[in-house]
């Protein structure tokens, strides 16, 4: 039995991917898990904040200081016999792979790197000694590694740490409750409607950054609005962009949800019939698969995103592809879903069968085979 110890401060309830990865590996046979996590208590927007703010960085530093401390002390539970053999650092994990690395010099460390501290922070308006500043962060936690865990062939290309052969590729996929979800709202929710009694139901969640393109989104249901297209729309979260998408849609009926719990998220989508990805044009939005994606399908939606390589590539037909930045073409694609239900009905079947190939068990695996090669070719 392989002995895997998640470690960090990352947060399942904030960023589901590492509980992709755990329940992935856990449920691969000759696999065990053991966690040992200490959440920092942070959302992305006040690490953003933190990033633009430098007189907060004490905030960031006592929060780690506290946590690391209690990290290493919680180590001693796994030495010895109970030793892992692979350690995986979770998602936001750039300052906890370091820590990792000195705990356990000797064992192989995986780092679940699904952003660029630096390439997230140029998507969200920041630049020169700042952007630097976490290129070094970046390389350093890619370093420390010895399995670098990212989402798609584009952030691959982008390691610049070491040969490529370190790089696994694990898309984000989508946890075993959002498939639940799905299943149950699927009695008697999803017949292909022959009339316009039910407006098509159309949910976006999401943090409001660039890489989303939520204005873009925004013009589309405004657009909609106008040509009185049976469409209704909830939106959930808030950010940077928030403030504009309500201007935009003053006027129009629209459902604001500031915050669900996740707990709550999954069956909310899987109440709707589309749920939508991103439409951002900004250098990031084109290297990735976001998460929002992967928990549609799995929640039984239809899914209409931007049409990048990265996503034409992991979706096929499992998704509604639309040029990144083009609300007439957003609204166009939601228009036909709302009036033509054989076209409906295509789009819930092709993103149902693509989400069959992203659950937890199927994403883990160049994890899994990454890690036994590390294992084959000795420890540090």
């Amino acid at each position: 039995m392989r002995r895997v110890l998640a470690f960090g401060t990352y947060d399942v309830a904030a960023h589901p991917r590492v509980g992709v990865l755990l329940e992935g590996l856990a449920a691969t046979p000759g696999w065990t898990v053991r966690e040992l996590d200490l959440p920092l208590g942070l959302s992305t927007a006040e690490r953003v904040a933190i990033l633009k703010q430098p007189w907060r960085l004490p905030v960031l530093a006592g929060r780690l200081a506290s946590r690391w401390a209690r990290l290493a002390a919680g180590s001693r539970r796994f030495r010895g016999e109970r030793a892992p053999e692979a350690v995986l650092v979770g998602y936001m994990g750039h300052f906890d792979v370091l820590l990792a690395r000195a705990l356990y010099p000797r064992t192989t460390i995986a780092l679940d790197h699904l952003i660029f501290a630096a390439g997230t922070a140029r998507d969200r308006g920041e630049a020169g000694l700042r952007a630097r500043l976490l290129e070094v962060l970046d390389a350093l936690a890619t370093r420390a590694a010895d399995v670098v865990v990212l989402d798609t062939e584009e952030h691959a290309a982008q390691l610049a740490a070491g040969p490529l052969r370190r790089a696994v590729v694990v898309p984000v996929g989508a946890p075993r409750s959002w498939y639940e979800a799905g299943r149950e709202a699927a009695d008697g929710h999803r017949e292909p409607r022959r009339d316009h009694d039910r407006p098509l139901s159309v949910v976006f969640f999401g943090l409001f950054t660039p890489l989303q393109g939520a204005p873009t989104i925004a013009e589309a249901l405004r657009l909609l609005a106008e040509r009185g297209a049976p469409v209704r729309a909830t939106i959930i979260g808030s950010g940077q962009d928030r403030a504009q998408c309500e201007q935009i849609l003053r006027g129009v009926p629209v459902t604001w949800v500031d915050w669900v719990a996740a707990d709550d998220l999954a069956g909310l989508v899987a109440s709707h019939d589309v749920c939508l990805g991103i439409m951002g044009t900004t250098p990031k939005a084109r290297d990735v698969v976001p998460n929002k994606v992967f928990q549609g399908m799995a929640a039984g939606c239809a899914v209409v995103t931007s049409d990048t390589a990265a996503q034409r590539r992991a979706l096929g037909d499992g998704a509604v592809l639309v040029e990144a930045g083009d609300p007439r073409a957003l609204a166009e694609a939601l228009e036909v879903l709302a009036t033509d239900p054989r076209a409906l009905a295509r789009a819930w079947e092709g993103a149902s069968r693509t989400a069959l190939a992203y659950t937890p068990e199927r994403v883990v695996a160049p994890l899994v085979a990454g890690l036994g090669s590390r294992d084959r070719g000795g420890q540090r």
